[in-house]
């Protein structure tokens, strides 16, 4: 049985030092960079490579994991023109984002917003797929509508006629946002409707989720996102699986020093008042997977001095050791 893992696009939750960690501890295939969002107006480096450093190194994380950017916009000549500098920089694919189910993106005419209008959809993917080399895909991720699922099978075609290379489909609306469930049928409904590979996502916490939803979709790739934020073995379970090797998992006193790892990176790029938030949010992740992670959640909850929080860490990890 064939299988890719995506390690899915999360803005906010799937940055860099979090994309570094995740494909270290192993089982992803490919990366989606956080949306770079696109208005009227060129891109400028600096901003790509602090959403996607990789770009320096070979659009490549340092586990050797491709990762591919994806815009997000509106505007289909500034689309095309900010994917043309992300190819002269050496992106191997570009991906757009019409699945973004945030309101903020919404209101300025992006993400989910435009799956109500398929021709839109289609004549960004086009204007896009024209601006490029024909060696570089270009792909795209959709939800199944807005508010229903009236225009899905429109929205995959438009997407797929106008040269979408391949469609990862999240399958729930933007107005399902993440609630449960995730509709896995629709995805075998628009895998038999077009002609281009599709990618499952939505709602894939374990192992058993993954075997269901490659079984209720008939979709040999699948992109997840939360489920390896909270459970960032969970990838390297479904390759063992597959191959029936024994269970690589991570015990709570291994994931600790990707902890460290992750929190250094962070206070690398981030001001120092925001480092603590997101080593919380983290954390506040992990506890569906580690009951442990409470605790350590329960310590710093309320510590914003980012060396407090530094010491709290090396304290868990050393005594960790101890033991």
């Amino acid at each position: 049985m064939s299988s890719r893992l995506v390690l899915a696009p999360m803005e906010g939750l799937v940055d860099p030092p979090m994309r570094d960690v995740l494909t270290r501890i192993g089982g992803i295939d490919w990366c989606v960079s956080e949306f770079i969002r696109v208005t009227a107006g060129p891109l400028h480096r600096p901003t790509l490579l602090h959403v996607i450093p990789e770009a320096l190194t070979g659009w490549k994380t340092r586990a050797g994991v491709p990762i591919r950017p994806q815009l997000l916009g509106s505007d289909p000549r500034w689309l095309a023109h900010n994917a043309q500098l992300l190819v002269e920089m050496g992106a191997p694919v570009v991906d757009l984002n019409f699945g973004c189910p945030a309101k903020t993106v919404n209101r300025h005419g992006g993400g989910a917003g435009l799956l109500r209008d398929p021709d839109v959809l289609a004549e960004i993917v086009g204007t896009v797929r024209s601006a490029l080399p024909p060696h570089v895909p270009v792909t795209a991720k959709m939800r199944l509508g807005y508010s229903d699922t009236s225009l899905t099978l429109e929205c995959a075609h438009a997407l797929a006629d106008a040269g979408a290379a391949e469609i990862v489909v999240h399958a729930r609306t933007k107005v399902e946002g993440y609630r449960p469930p995730a509709h896995w049928e629709w995805l075998a409904r628009i895998r038999e409707a077009v002609t281009v590979p599709i990618i499952a996502n939505g709602e894939v916490w374990t192992l058993e989720d993954y075997l269901a939803i490659r079984e209720v979709s008939g979709c040999d790739t699948v992109m997840i996102g939360r489920g390896l934020v909270s459970r960032p073995d969970l990838a390297r379970q479904i390759k063992a699986h597959l191959v029936g090797d024994r269970d690589p998992s991570l015990k709570w006193a291994e994931l600790k020093p990707w902890l460290l790892d992750f929190y250094g990176q962070t206070r690398a790029r981030v001001v120092d008042r925001h480092v603590p938030g997101r080593l919380k949010q983290w954390l506040g992740m992990l506890t569906r997977g580690y009951p442990e992670a409470q605790a350590l959640f329960d310590q710093i909850r309320r510590e914003h001095d980012v060396d407090a929080v530094a010491a709290a860490l090396q304290s868990i990890s050393r005594s960790s050791e101890a033991a």
